[in-house]
């Protein structure tokens, strides 16, 4: 299976619902590095690394909404080339 990793930009209500948190746990269950962070636009940066498949899924569960308080109006991503491994998936302050 090939790895590979995504940068992912969730747009909407996903600030101080516990986003980063359930996607942690999220990422977690499914075997995936990386991490999620809130960025000053409000919205929540996604980097995660694995089996392209649970990738694929994380995103459609990041699409999907997320945690149910979240609000999800928008998912923007893109491919991306880290430039360290990631050992597991943090929350970034």
């Amino acid at each position: 299976m090939a790895k590979v990793c995504i940068i992912a930009w969730v747009h909407g209500t996903v600030q101080g619902v516990g986003f980063r948190y359930s996607t942690q746990r999220e990422a977690t269950e499914l075997g995936l590095t990386g991490y999620a962070r809130n960025m000053d636009d409000g919205s929540v940066e996604v980097v995660a690394c694995g089996e392209a498949e649970q990738v694929d899924k994380l995103l459609d569960w990041l699409k999907a909404g997320g945690p149910r308080i979240a609000r999800v109006e928008k998912v923007l991503s893109e491919p991306h080339q880290p430039g360290r491994e990631y050992v597991n998936f943090g929350i970034r302050y």
